[in-house]
């Protein structure tokens, strides 16, 4: 997908070719499930995930938002952050976040010529030992930690790329060990059911961690519970340390309540929409309580208040256009597809939607679609520029298949679907679009609205 980078005089070029080089690496969406070359490479490079206090996040739902509202927190009193996210939206330089701004195209280029002729080096090794060579993530991920430690940040913010156990993120420590709602997803790699996936996912929990954990099933629970009590650290869990006491909607996101570990924070603004976000800023809160303070010290609830109140979530229930309304999410699963409908139903009045949406093709389209389609009034499928996206004629057909009596037109291009939609929701008062699928149809519609110049 082509896309424009961040800007640092002089440098765009040479980040477009960098970028270009990690990608042109086996893709993020076939994980090798191994640690020994990321070992290898941070090894040589002198260990730099260790440079500072590690909080890791996995899940199958909600783990960027849980990211960017720790972030938000964590700068609000006072810390230099760094935040390792993927995919990305708009621009790739978003994976890599230092002190709440993407990283510079100076930087990624900088930092990424320091670390290549190590990278280099282990290619070599495993291409010898008849292995692929690094791949795209676990070159990343090197990268990532190697530029949180030239920075330096007080504290990385690691999202896993998938599971966890061996996921190239893992080979850090983690301070915190930060589980969102687990749910089925990647079935081909992490296995069928919670408890395989839930197993894998908790490979995070390392000796000296401190887990916190939102409200999960009995099933993943155990797992979590069961890997953390192996090495005796501490589970936090949602509804039973922490909770959401109350949630109410606003304009421009929600008033939230929450009794932390240790004390209470009442009516914080919240922007963002969907009960589910609310859940996703009160395990925020709990990860701070527990990095700052042990889970014994409150937080100052007006820090508490400055850093959610700025904190932002790009491509999760984000408006990103008015006259018509365009609601962008990056929903790719049934769960997150449940959790999409209700807060559409809770936050936007509107009885009439267009649903614009992408699926991949390791997705389970009629699990998103299911819940998704009694909202629409029209569906327009359509295809993102990547590799495993799923036809967009085959899509519409498994829309008929739902249900029957579903208007539906299917578009190639995630342009043409858009700006047809548009004419469609432009055409009467109250109607609205909803984008949802993927987290790369996300990013390209964000992308469209903004050369389009709708924002």
């Amino acid at each position: 997908m082509s896309e424009p980078i961040v800007g640092s005089a002089g440098f765009a070029a040479e980040a477009a070719d960098v970028i270009a080089e990690l990608f042109a690496r086996t893709g993020e969406g076939r994980p090798r499930p191994r640690l020994d070359p990321t070992r290898k490479i941070v090894e040589l490079l002198g260990d730099p995930q260790r440079a500072c206090p590690v909080i890791h996040l996995t899940g199958t739902n909600g783990k960027s938002s849980t990211s960017r509202f720790i972030d938000s927190i964590l700068r609000a009193h006072g810390l230099r952050t760094g935040v390792f996210t993927s995919p990305h939206l708009r621009v790739f330089n978003e994976r890599i976040m230092i002190d709440g701004a993407p990283i510079s195209d100076e930087k990624l280029v900088e930092n990424w010529y320091d670390i290549k002729p190590y990278v280099e080096m282990v290619d070599a090794e495993l291409l010898e030992a008849g292995e692929v060579r690094l791949t795209f993530f676990e070159t990343l991920t090197a990268l990532a930690y190697a530029s949180f430690a030239e920075a330096p940040v007080d504290v990385a913010i690691i999202e896993v790329g998938m599971g966890g156990e061996w996921d190239s993120t893992n080979v850090a420590d983690a301070s915190v060990a930060v589980f969102t709602p687990i749910d089925v997803d990647h079935t081909a790699t992490l296995g069928g059911t919670i408890t395989e996936i839930a197993a894998t996912k908790a490979g995070i929990i390392k000796a000296g961690s401190r887990v916190v954990s939102a409200h999960q099933t009995s099933a993943a629970l155990a797992e979590i519970e069961r890997a953390a009590q192996h090495l005796g650290v501490p589970v936090i869990v949602e509804d039973r340390a922490f909770m959401l006491s109350n949630d109410v909607v606003a304009v421009g996101g929600q008033q939230i309540s929450v009794r932390g570990q240790a004390g209470a924070y009442d009516d914080i603004f919240l922007p963002a929409f969907g009960d589910h976000q609310g859940h996703n800023a009160a395990v925020a809160i709990a990860v701070c309580e527990t990095f700052l303070g042990d889970g014994t010290v409150p937080l100052n609830p007006e820090v508490l208040a400055q850093g959610l109140g700025a904190a932002t979530s790009p491509g999760r229930l984000e408006i990103a256009a008015t006259q018509p309304t365009i609601l962008v999410d990056a929903a790719h699963n049934p769960h997150g597809a449940r959790s999409l409908a209700e807060a559409v139903g809770r936050y936007f009045d509107s009885e009439h939607i267009g649903l614009v949406i992408g699926v991949l093709d390791d997705k389970d389209a009629r699990g998103i679609l299911q819940p998704l389609l009694p909202l629409a009034e029209r569906v327009f499928t359509t295809q993102v520029d990547a590799e495993r996206a799923r036809d967009a004629e085959e899509l519409a057909a498994e829309v008929q298949r739902v249900d029957p009596a579903q208007p539906v037109d299917a578009y190639d291009s995630v342009d043409e679907a858009l700006t047809l939609a548009r004419e469609w929701a432009s055409a009467e008062p109250g109607r609205m679009l909803v984008v949802a699928g993927s987290v790369i149809l996300a990013g390209e519609a964000l992308l469209v609205v903004d050369d389009r110049g709708w924002a």
